[in-house]
């Protein structure tokens, strides 16, 4: 029960930081109906800046954890979010009237640029967190959750809900809709279209760079490739709860981490053969040397997003929420 607990805690920060890169995902493809396969990349970028400003102020001035950790944050968002403007202004709007496939070898490219130019200004190097604040450690019910992961949690439910309420409760998320059920329509309404999209951007770009704030900050590392495979997994969370659809973004992220972290825990032992007396007979030598013949490790977590996302899309194709589409003449 230990492990389970544990491992239950574990997938709710996973999940939590994949809701997160999800929302930027589907609400670009709620949007224009796009695939930003960089959108990971730019989770990439916000971690580096982050890491690499709190490095320097961490090893060249006195100020407070705290201040550092906060001015690492405000440096990786500005520069997520002209990035993102910049992504759709130069490679993805002079594209918007062409067959999807353009769009989508154009994503893939820009993901491969990015990762390429963060090799030249960081290099090969994985930048480390500088161990600057304290974390606690609380005990629950046998399971172990730190302070980080409660400020993962957190922030994360703020900016899921922080971002519900900018869609449905203010003029710019009317605007966002309106240009999602009908861009034309909207454009005749009065809306300026192109602005709309470029806010969005810029939307996903802010919460992007939160992410890999979150992720350098759990992990204590950044790496350039740090952002394929998880915009990959991302992309499968907005898929499981239905890619377009801002609660199906959320609960396929927090659903994505759980499945994870369990098969995590669990994989190993259910893939011990020695455990199961009629291959045991079989393995009998290999099982009284080691007592474990496990096929696979937790090392193989990664293979559960992926089979996750091939059973959505052979059984519901289009997620446990579905996207919301309205009727149109």
């Amino acid at each position: 029960m230990d492990i389970f607990l544990q491992q239950v805690v574990n997938g709710l920060t996973l999940g939590s930081i994949y809701a997160v890169v999800a929302l930027g995902y589907t609400m670009v493809y709620g949007i224009i109906q796009l695939i930003n396969f960089a959108h990971g990349e730019v989770v990439m970028v916000g971690a580096m800046v982050a890491l690499a400003t709190i490095a320097t102020l961490a090893g060249s001035t006195a100020l407070p954890p705290a201040v550092v950790v906060f001015a690492g944050v405000a440096c990786a968002v500005p520069v997520c979010m002209v990035l993102g403007f910049v992504m759709e202004r130069v490679a993805y709007r002079p594209l918007r009237g062409a067959p999807r496939l353009a769009p989508l070898i154009t994503a893939i490219g820009l993901s491969i640029i990015l990762q390429h130019v963060a090799l030249l200004i960081w290099g090969r190097s994985p930048l480390s967190f500088p161990q600057i604040m304290e974390n606690p450690i609380f005990e629950f019910a046998g399971a172990h959750i730190s302070m980080v992961q409660i400020g993962i949690m957190l922030i994360s439910v703020v900016m899921m809900v922080g971002l519900t309420l900018v869609v449905y409760r203010t003029r710019l998320g009317v605007a966002m809709r309106a240009t999602s059920e009908n861009p034309q329509i909207a454009g005749l309404m009065g809306i300026d279209v192109n602005r709309i999209i470029s806010l969005t951007f810029v939307i996903g770009a802010a919460l992007a760079a939160m992410a890999g704030v979150m992720v350098g900050t759990y992990y204590g590392v950044a790496h350039y490739t740090m952002g394929s495979l998880l915009g990959l997994k991302a992309f499968s969370a907005a898929v499981l709860g239905g890619i377009g659809n801002l609660a199906g973004a959320m609960l396929g992220g927090i659903l994505l981490g759980v499945v994870e972290a369990l098969g995590a825990g669990y994989i190993g032992e259910f893939t011990d053969l020695c455990r199961y007396s009629w291959l045991a007979d079989l393995l009998a030598e290999r099982c009284a040397q080691n007592q474990h013949f496990v096929l696979f490790g937790s090392n193989y977590q990664d293979v559960f997003a992926f089979l996750v996302l091939i059973a959505v899309l052979v059984f519901r194709p289009s997620g446990l929420l579905g996207e919301r589409v309205g009727d149109r003449a």
